[in-house]
């Protein structure tokens, strides 16, 4: 809930400054409580928020550890200086580390998922710092706190990609995964891509991987939410349709994956959209929906499998 780069601290959800002292900071969780607690009129997502925010910051060990790991108090380093945090500081937001070695079959895997993004958001980070002001650490908590949304935005939906890569080369040797694939008719470089091609007995689909920051809704078979921009649904079909046609290959679906926390329930099936089957689904979810497919969907036998995947390969270009 907290570990986004969008997403407001266990400060904000508490509404009191990070260096607020302990007995201030107990009197605001207090209120907060009574605020949203949903017996009393207050919504049950924010109410689980602030419950969530205290178990983070209601201990002195809590709060010291999580404001290491944030950015906050004495120990953080100026926003861009050369002691900017170290690597444990932020973890979650640096590039994957590489897997120890796991003998278990994989899927197979093409493209750099979350790379066309990754690359953005230093590009653009290096600019906002300002030319000739050294730049130790970009993925400093405190520095990615304090830049703007839409670089922000950035590496949210990179970390985004890269979890649902982890989740889909666990699928097993019998899928086959392209990651960061350009839309058809649009340069290499631009951000209009399909973020993930999955291959497999199930079906061909197509999958974008969001992070808005908050919850969100569905409505009239489109995404909806405060930190949602343009049409997601919309476009991921457009795009999916787009490669079907240029590959000759038959997508049996497409599917938005999002943080278990901004969605109401895991699978969510809104039948389909400009002839495509669509499906919201929460993170955790992602392989349940892959190894049973969209409803209706018909399985691929391993001559339309092994076909389907000659002609994306010959077709297929990467961000």
């Amino acid at each position: 809930m907290f570990d986004s780069p969008l997403s407001a601290s266990a400060y904000d959800v508490l509404g009191v400054a990070p260096d607020v002292d302990d007995d201030a900071l107990r009197k605001a969780y207090r209120l907060r409580l009574r605020q949203t607690h949903p017996d009393t009129g207050g919504d049950a997502a924010t109410f689980v928020q602030v419950q969530r925010a205290w178990e983070l910051v209601g201990t002195a060990d809590a709060r010291a550890a999580y404001d290491r790991g944030h950015g906050f108090g004495s120990s953080a380093a100026p926003e861009w200086s050369d002691a900017a945090g170290s690597a444990s500081d932020a973890t979650s937001w640096r590039a994957p580390r590489a897997a120890s070695r796991d003998t278990r079959p994989r899927a197979r895997s093409h493209g750099h998922p979350g790379g066309w993004r990754r690359e953005r958001y230093l590009d653009l980070m290096r600019e906002w710092v300002g030319r000739g002001v050294p730049l130790e650490d970009p993925y400093d908590p405190a520095l990615v706190r304090t830049a703007p949304h839409h670089l922000r935005r950035l590496l949210a939906d990179a970390l985004a990609e890269e979890a649902t890569a982890r989740i889909v080369a666990d699928l097993g040797m019998g899928y086959t995964v392209w990651h960061d694939v350009m839309a058809e008719g649009r340069d290499a470089g631009s951000d209009d891509k399909i973020d993930h091609i999955v291959l497999g007995p199930s079906g061909l689909y197509g999958v974008l991987s969001e992070d808005f920051g908050g919850p969100v809704g569905v409505r009239r078979g489109e995404i909806v939410g405060d930190g949602v921009v343009g049409t997601p649904i919309a476009d991921l079909v457009a795009r999916v349709r787009g490669m079907g046609r240029a590959a000759g290959v038959r997508f049996r679906g497409a599917i938005v994956v999002l943080p278990d926390d901004d969605l109401d329930q895991a699978i969510t099936e809104l039948g389909k959209v400009r002839g495509v089957p669509v499906a919201v689904v929460a993170r955790s979810a992602l392989s349940t929906i892959l190894r049973r497919g969209l409803t209706g969907a018909r399985a691929m036998g391993g001559n339309e499998v092994f076909d389907a995947r000659t002609r994306l390969q010959q077709r297929v270009r990467f961000a």
